[in-house]
């Protein structure tokens, strides 16, 4: 298992003009087995020397593969080739990983579920999807136990008794690189053994498409063994968590200043987490009070439409990020002196949410604060983050919003996911649907109509 890596703002000038020179590279996580790294040099006689790029590869068996891939647009700009901005860096280390696994995708013997499981997973990468959820579900669950499988070997039996097995499998808790993997204590309720099947489905999912991938590519003759196995039935009906107006508001009021600003936009755009991280100052549209989401789970860009006070605050926020970024700027100006020291980039990112140190949130980091909120909050059952976009779908439905405006806005393509989590809160939805939709045959009620199945006249039916 690699090894955690805490990583660092590498993503603007001013960012990495603040670290320290070493020789060790600071990392920052593409995704997991895969990190970009800046390796800033210290110069002779205080001469200022620009930092490298370098890209880390996780190999396996806590081995790491490192490469130099160019040099980071501390003084010049960049050029796209020898010169890398930040972005540009990230592109060419996604470019060498996906090159790395199709080097090695070609197995020399017979096809195993691992070569097929690492194909997939590259051509994920090479058509913009995320790969991460889809990666950590064949880590855990699928490489250990079938991984080295022929897949000319694979039978419905196996694969039933390891989707089985993985239903009866207690949660997995975090563990330290080296150490056996811990799980939850047993738990035989009824919510726990739907949550269990339902993961089992998901992890199956996976399973599936990878090894359909390379059917689809002709390395395999058949799919029958895997297109029999059939995922657990009614597992995901369970009602989603979401807050209340009055405990919305209290966890805005518990929650400290800087997380206190990502959990508003979340209740006010229904952003996922990743995204609202992600975001930048100039993706806030005042003109038409819309956020732009560059990259979305899909993979595609998106624009959320805001309400007045989602619009309100989004341009408050706007404007306190400008400031505080004029502000350290103006500092650092002083601290160079006259024309000293690296320039100031206008084209460097700026983060619309951030720390309070103003380094990004990245993944995870809004666990422990969430915790913190819900509990001085007192919010019982607490919520997690994601549960805040599940609450502004809530109450969106429950306002009256159409469903497909809803899905729309959350970046689903249809109202699928929407109507099983949310439409049982729109009572009026399926009964509006009926009235509007359903046929209509112009009957008339007549008493003088005579019964043609026996024959009576109206007088003998009364």
């Amino acid at each position: 298992m690699a090894r955690t890596i805490k990583d660092a703002s590498l993503d603007s000038r001013a960012a990495r003009e603040r670290l320290k020179p070493r020789g060790k590279p600071y990392y920052r996580a593409i995704e997991p087995g895969l990190h970009l790294g800046y390796r800033k040099a210290k110069g002779r006689r205080g001469q200022q020397v620009a930092g490298a790029w370098v890209v880390r590869r996780y190999a396996g068996q806590q081995a790491y593969t490192v490469e130099r891939i160019g040099v980071a647009d501390d003084f010049a700009n960049a050029d796209g080739a020898a010169v890398l901005s930040f972005k540009q860096a990230q592109d060419e280390a996604r470019r060498r990983h996906t090159e790395a696994a199709k080097a090695t995708q070609t197995p020399a013997g017979p096809l195993t579920v691992r070569a097929a499981v690492e194909e997939y997973l590259a051509f994920l990468e090479d058509n913009r999807k995320s790969a991460r959820d889809t990666r950590y579900k064949a880590e855990a669950f699928i490489l250990p136990a079938l991984g080295d499988t022929e897949i000319a070997a694979l039978t419905t039996k196996a694969i039933r008794k390891w989707h089985r097995d993985l239903a009866k499998a207690s949660a997995r808790l975090r563990t330290k690189p080296g150490q056996d993997q811990r799980h939850r204590a047993a738990d035989d309720s009824d919510e726990a053994k739907r949550r269990r099947r339902s993961t089992a489905n998901r992890v199956l999912t996976v399973l599936k498409a990878a090894l359909n991938h390379q059917f689809k590519e002709g390395h395999v003759t058949s799919d029958v063994e895997w297109r029999r196995v059939k995922p657990f039935e009614s597992v995901d009906a369970a009602r989603v968590r979401y807050l209340s107006l009055a405990e919305s508001q209290r966890l805005i009021n518990a929650a400290a200043p800087d997380f206190r600003s990502l959990i508003t936009a979340a209740l006010l755009s229904g952003a996922r987490y990743g995204e609202l991280g992600r975001l930048l100052v100039e993706d806030f549209n005042p003109d038409s009070e819309t956020l732009l989401i560059r990259e979305s789970k899909s993979g595609k860009a998106r624009h959320i439409e805001l309400t007045a006070e989602g619009a309100a605050f989004f341009k408050r926020t706007a404007m306190v990020r400008a400031a505080e970024l004029a502000k350290r700027e103006a500092e650092q100006a002083d601290r160079r002196g006259h024309n000293q020291g690296p320039p100031l980039d206008d084209d460097d990112p700026v983060l619309l949410f951030a720390h309070a140190d103003g380094t990004a949130w990245r993944t995870a980091h809004q666990a422990r604060p969430m915790r913190a909120a819900c509990k001085a909050a007192k919010i019982t059952p607490r919520i997690s983050f994601h549960g805040l976009r599940h609450t502004w779908a809530s109450h969106a439905v429950m306002n009256g919003v159409p469903l497909l405006v809803v899905a729309k806005n959350l970046g689903h393509s249809d109202t699928r996911m929407v109507e099983k989590h949310y439409g049982h809160l729109a009572p009026s939805y399926i009964r509006d649907a009926i009235r509007k939709g359903a046929p209509r045959f112009g009957l008339k009620v007549d008493r003088k109509v005579r019964d043609i199945a026996d024959g009576r006249s109206p007088q003998e039916v009364s």
